[in-house]
């Protein structure tokens, strides 16, 4: 591993900041790959500008700009026209620009238009000498990376350009596929796709490179995925489960009748853990169709029969839902189960105690978050682990946890929707049950779309359901006016949590409670927010998309998302199954801030329908391969670039390339073999797949 401290400007504290964003040696810096592309393009007449996105603009200054205050914010403008329109252009708490911007100068002018009150307005551009622009800029494509706190866009440009520059690109770029599957898919060298991917030279070459990393991503999951299911399909399970009777009793006890779809995944979960053979089954189903009972009762069956059974979960919140449901559950039967909790934030004498109960099996449904694989938690008999929402665990974590009990059997549960087409590709490895129906008593959400202008009338309406005791959550993209969730921005007209959760505080009543929750929060600032809204502490919750995967708040009917355009239909979808988990009617209101008409098209298909298969594949239907500029703008399963949506059209030569690989029909050579060893190592902790 290669020091980042040896790169010019990068001392320890830089190091540090870059180590929080995953960066922990120069060969890391080569596959952080840029989240997007800032497309340099020569100026524009006003007319042709185009509201919501980036333009470009030259000008020369009539007079000096002017500086206006307001709300104690200062104001720099000036006021440019051309034959084709006028523009206004404004810098924020920026005073000291204005001693730039004197009469008769000539600039370019670059930054996002947007239109208010019917009137064109670009906002904090950057500014330009024309002939410089014209010289170093037009035509390029500069790199767009996540940043964080500490770590400057220009600062991780710098970086990568210099290790890029060193004889480090040679020794991480060494070729794995050969030249067979190289023609054959018209693929670009590995050494020039890293370097292109960091500094295309055009948008060609981008798509070329884009082309080449997504094809190792889907590559290098099925060399993953058929090495795994030859382990799995040779492997004798030492927890063979009997039949039992209490399982039938306790699936009869139910307060609920189980659906078809159910009750066919505990039956053929059951025979898998009965075979003989390691169990090695993913658990389908959309939000809010009832994959935690078929969870428990395949755990309550492990312990009948003697064994021990863990289900892994992301989030504490959620670990102590499944914790609260499953006692009651089990105290309601008189059931002969012992679950306990284990959590990071329990304190020691309670981590103690758990991990003492786990080891001596007084405990045989053991429920938590990652620390349930920690090196000091031994168990008796590990014979089942189920996995919630398995993509959001690494894949060193999910071995760590396997490792606890030998080889237990292994239950993957997940609600990402994925078309069925994609599902017998990407699960080839695995026996896969789907949920594809609601558990009775659960009205269908309804969905609406509507405009900015709504936004008074859905205020009322969610004032009118906390009256009848109920919550909502309002999901904004943004966390405040300076960035999006996680990574920045800078566009003003997008709703933010910050200044929402203000404005909210003065428009409802003094008795609705509103909270807010975001990525910047710590953990248990997080786990705090949830908690108070599954437990009635607040009324409103205010958030970005951390509460896409969350508490199960029945209480909860209305979901409000700002500006929906901006966000996929998958995570749409997602985002509603937030709702509609009790037996109230529940509601969807989805602020389209777009006028265009491919925004209202998407955002059509999800009022329509709350079937996320359905929504799922239009979403396939709509985006087609390689319809966006940015390497990973939507839909992560945990690849380094690819999308199983957008480049779905790679699954499929990816995995016979696999496959010709392992079987031996395509020979390579030991130079091939040694470098594809290397990738599969490097690939394993950042894959989806396990």
């Amino acid at each position: 591993m290669t020091e980042l401290t040896g790169f010019k400007g990068i001392g320890d504290k830089t190091a540090e900041a870059l180590m929080r964003l995953g960066i922990s040696c120069a060969e890391d810096m080569v596959f952080y790959f840029p989240r997007d592309y800032e497309e340099f393009e020569a100026p524009r007449e006003i007319y042709a500008l185009t509201p919501g996105r980036v333009g470009t603009v030259l000008c020369e200054l009539r007079q000096d700009a002017a500086v206006n205050r307001y709300n104690g914010m200062v104001i720099v403008n000036v006021y440019i026209s051309d034959m084709t329109g006028r523009l206004q252009i404004s810098w924020y708490n920026m005073p000291y620009i204005r001693q730039k911007l004197k009469a008769d100068s000539r600039f370019v002018f670059r930054g996002r238009v947007y239109e208010k009150n019917g009137r064109l307005i670009m906002s904090q551009p950057k500014i330009y000498d024309p002939e410089e622009y014209e010289s170093s800029y037009v035509g390029r494509l500069m790199p767009v990376y996540r940043l964080g706190k500490g770590i400057s866009s220009r600062l991780l440009i710098k970086t990568s350009a210099a290790v890029l520059r060193s004889s480090l690109l040679d020794q991480v770029s060494k070729e794995f596929l050969p030249k067979a599957i190289l023609d054959a898919q018209a693929l670009m060298g590995e050494r020039d796709s890293l370097l292109c991917i960091h500094f295309p030279k055009s948008r060609e070459r981008l798509y070329e490179a884009r082309k080449r990393l997504c094809f190792d991503d889907f590559f290098l999951f099925f060399m993953l995925q058929k090495k795994r299911k030859q382990l799995f399909s040779e492997q004798a399970s030492e927890y063979r489960l009997r039949p039992d009777m209490r399982l039938l009793r306790m699936t009869a006890d139910l307060p609920f009748e189980l659906t078809r779809a159910q009750a066919e995944a505990v039956k053929v979960i059951s025979r898998d853990m009965s075979s003989g053979r390691v169990m090695n089954r993913l658990l389908e189903g959309d939000v809010g169709s009832g994959k935690t009972i078929v969870a428990f009762l395949a755990m309550a069956h492990t312990a009948f029969c003697g064994y021990q059974a863990a289900l892994l979960v992301p989030t504490e919140v959620l670990a102590r839902q499944h914790f609260d449901k499953l006692t009651e559950l089990i105290d309601k039967q008189g059931l002969e189960l012992h679950p306990v909790l284990l959590t990071g934030s329990m304190t020691q004498t309670q981590k103690s105690e758990a991990r003492e109960l786990i080891a001596s099996h007084r405990a045989d449904i053991i429920i938590g978050t990652h620390a349930l694989f920690q090196e000091k938690v031994e168990y008796d008999s590990l014979g089942l682990v189920v996995t919630d929402e398995q993509h959001r665990f690494g894949v060193s974590q999910r071995e760590a946890m396997k490792q606890k009990g030998g080889m237990p059997h292994m239950l993957f549960m997940s609600a990402t929707p994925i078309p069925r087409t994609l599902s017998m590709i990407l699960y080839g490895d695995m026996d896969v049950s789907v949920l594809d129906s609601r558990p009775e008593g659960r009205l269908p959400i309804k969905n609406t779309v509507v405009g900015p202008a709504y936004r008074k009338n859905a205020y009322k309406f969610i004032y009118d359901e906390i009256k009848k005791g109920h919550r909502a959550y309002i999901v904004c993209p943004a966390i405040d006016d300076g960035g999006q969730d996680e990574e920045p921005a800078g566009e003003q007209e997008l709703e933010n949590v910050e200044d929402l959760f203000l404005k909210l505080r003065k428009i409802f009543p003094k008795e609705v409670r509103i909270g807010r929750l975001h990525g910047r929060m710590s953990s248990q600032e997080k786990e705090k927010a949830m908690g108070e809204l599954r437990d009635g502490a607040i009324d409103i919750l205010v958030s970005t998309t951390v509460i896409e995967v969350g508490v199960d708040v029945p209480e909860a009917t209305v979901m409000m998302i700002e500006n929906a355009e901006r966000f996929g239909l998958s995570q749409l979808h997602q985002l509603r199954g937030r709702v509609g988990r009790g037996s109230d009617q529940s509601y969807c209101i989805m602020i389209n801030t777009s006028k265009g008409e491919e925004a209202a098209e998407r955002l059509s298909i999800i009022r329509d329908s709350n079937d996320g298969f359905f929504i799922a594949s239009e979403d396939l239907r709509l985006r087609g391969p390689g319809d966006l500029l940015g390497v990973r703008q939507s839909g992560d399963m945990g690849f380094g670039v690819a999308d199983i949506y957008r480049d779905h059209e790679l699954l499929a030569p990816a995995r016979d390339s696999a496959e010709q690989i392992i079987s031996g029909s395509i020979p390579i050579s030991e130079d091939i073999r040694k470098a594809l060893d290397e990738r599969l190592s490097r690939s394993m902790e950042n894959s989806y797949y396990v």
